[in-house]
């Protein structure tokens, strides 16, 4: 039988089909095409946009996420591009400066900030070195489904005919307003707030040699070296803010950066438009029937932790492999993309209670926090303990474990917390 979409149209007989379509070639997208191909699979990977070309992004690669270019045989060439190592992170929480370096995750330690003009087009050419075919400037208008079951796309080129292309699976890597997501109805769940509105520019003349947070007065601030010897400076605002600090964007981002970091923009220029965004916190259901997500798409939190690229790349390998696992071992397919879904919450939930608790810039942290706060300030293996739990070289159950907990304040880890 044919497949056929939503409106009865049966594809012609013969019509190539592929063995997955993954819509969005950046992070998440880029990166799964990348590995089903090396796999040895037929992939098609289709964007709107052109590359290279800018996305808002949190920029930091995480230790595990450089883990990750490692075993794929990238991270060399985005230490090419001249991205600046970054080998601490600082926090400025109030008046306590907490400065560490990361755990190395399997020998990589530190972290880039690459711009995303330079991370998304090294991933898409390594997609398609391996095999991946590539359309740029296509836009998918919908999905095509035989029954409940997703089988294809439809959508066109940039001043193109509306063409049909179809798969064994068709996989969102679209984002956090993912239409794949919004059409396959992906059932959300652990649902929160958009907990603040981040936006930045970049700015030449500011140097900055770590990744540097800054939380005061319910206001988040940012500098991050990147590419080109720019420096990403950034404000975060509660989201109840945000209508009235959007009256005027460039003016409140501007008084709130000179009044928070002063003489560390002196010289400074900016160099592009404000860009920026809130993010939803939310999982959603990552597969289903002939589909599947990956990334933004499938889970997403507040960007305050910059998790988001290292998520991408976890979440690209394991739902390769669980595709693979499908097509190449046998394995039935709601088992194995049923796994994904549960390796992924598993290793990210901690992660997300601790981005909506750091997040949240309208609620002054508990005592207990600014005592633990306190106590990592006065001790480098604690920060830089702290910053590897930031990071996600060290598990947060790990860091906040009882036994832990006592070694950095000197309470009693039995005694009920």
């Amino acid at each position: 039988m044919n497949p056929t979409d939503q409106a009865g149209h049966s594809a012609a007989p013969g019509t190539r089909r592929y063995d997955a379509i993954v819509v969005g070639a950046r992070c998440a997208g880029a990166a799964t095409a990348m590995l089903l191909a090396r796999k040895g699979y037929d992939v098609l990977l289709l964007d709107r946009a052109s590359f290279p070309s800018d996305t808002v992004s949190t920029h930091v690669i995480h230790p595990p996420g450089l883990s990750a270019l490692r075993r794929w045989g990238l991270l060399d060439d985005l230490i090419a591009t001249g991205c600046p190592w970054l080998p601490a992170y600082a926090f400025e929480l109030g008046p306590l400066v907490i400065t560490g370096t990361p755990r190395a995750a399997d020998g990589t330690a530190g972290a880039y900030a690459p711009r995303r003009i330079v991370l998304d087009e090294l991933l898409v050419r390594a997609a398609q070195q391996a095999g991946a075919e590539l359309r740029e400037g296509f836009s998918v208008t919908e999905l095509i489904a035989d029954g409940d079951r997703v089988t294809g796309v439809r959508g066109h080129a940039r001043g193109g005919m509306e063409i049909s292309e179809y798969a064994r699976v068709v996989i969102g890597a679209d984002g956090v307003h993912s239409r794949v997501a919004e059409q396959v109805s992906a059932a959300p769940y652990r649902e929160g707030p958009v907990l603040a509105s981040a936006y930045y520019a970049y700015w030449s003349g500011v140097p900055a040699t770590e990744a540097r947070w800054i939380l005061r007065a319910s206001r988040g601030y940012g500098l991050i070296p990147t590419n080109d010897g720019l420096t990403l400076v950034l404000v975060a605002w509660p989201q109840a803010d945000l209508a009235q600090v959007k009256h005027d964007l460039q003016g409140n981002y501007l008084r709130e950066i000179t009044a928070a970091l002063g003489a560390r923009l002196d010289g400074g220029r900016q160099e592009t438009r404000i860009v920026g965004e809130g993010v939803p916190n939310r999982f959603r259901t990552p597969y289903g029937p002939g589909w599947a997500l990956v990334g933004d798409a499938g889970y997403a939190k507040d960007p305050v932790t910059a998790q988001g690229i290292t998520d991408a790349f976890r979440d690209a390998e394991i739902c390769a492999g669980a595709l693979d696992s499908v097509w190449g071992g046998g394995r039935g397919y709601d088992e194995a993309l049923g796994e994904y879904q549960q390796l992924r919450d598993e290793r990210v939930l901690p992660m997300y209670e601790f981005t909506s608790q750091f997040g949240n810039l309208a609620v002054p942290p508990p005592p207990e926090m600014l005592q633990l706060l306190g106590a990592i300030a006065g001790s480098q293996q604690a920060m830089d303990d702290f910053v590897s739990m930031f990071a996600g070289a060290l598990p947060v159950p790990e860091f906040f474990s009882p036994r832990h907990i006592a070694a950095l304040t000197g309470a009693d880890p039995e005694r009920p917390r």
